[in-house]
């Protein structure tokens, strides 16, 4: 069975500098993730400045409030520019996401691709088509928003920019 994937967009009126920092410091996530997901990151170990080969720890409650322990590695980083992180234990099967910043007239844009699979086969399959696409929707728009009271609003209209298949 194929992967499933996200890639959003959205334009941020702020320095690359100033993306680059809020974004590539693990400690941000627990920011931008809704309250309800009860996602907190709980590595003891991790330096600084984002790198390669960084391991990053959490729990997360995605359903019915149960705690789930995940585990993502940083596989590369090119700064400034994109880093990606991949699941090594957790709730998916697969999971691999890539974040890009382009800096571009009046700021920068951020684009996030997400390719993941669900564990079980078939009930995975089903379960993506009922909940967990609806709940990554849910995420990505949270982030959408809260990105923006962070660092404010793109001069003119921008409405999210999400394809999920």
């Amino acid at each position: 069975m194929a992967a499933h994937s996200i890639k959003t967009v959205q334009k941020i009126p702020v320095s690359l500098e100033k993306a680059w920092s809020f974004f590539s410091d693990p400690a941000n996530l627990q920011v931008i993730t809704p309250a309800t997901m009860g996602f907190k990151v709980i590595s003891k170990h991790q330096g600084p400045v984002m790198y390669a080969g960084q391991i990053i720890e959490y729990k997360v409650s995605p359903v019915l409030n149960i705690p789930l322990y995940w585990m993502t590695e940083i596989t590369q980083v090119k700064d400034k520019e994109y880093f990606i992180d991949e699941q090594r234990f957790g709730p998916y099967s697969f999971w691999h996401h890539q974040h890009h910043f382009k800096e571009i007239p009046g700021g920068v844009e951020m684009m996030d691709i997400v390719h993941y699979k669900n564990p079980l086969w078939i009930l995975g399959r089903l379960a993506n088509l009922l909940f967990v696409k609806k709940k990554l929707r849910s995420i990505f728009d949270y982030r959408f928003q809260k990105v923006e009271e962070l660092f404010g609003k793109w001069p003119g209209e921008q409405q999210p920019s999400m394809e999920i298949f």
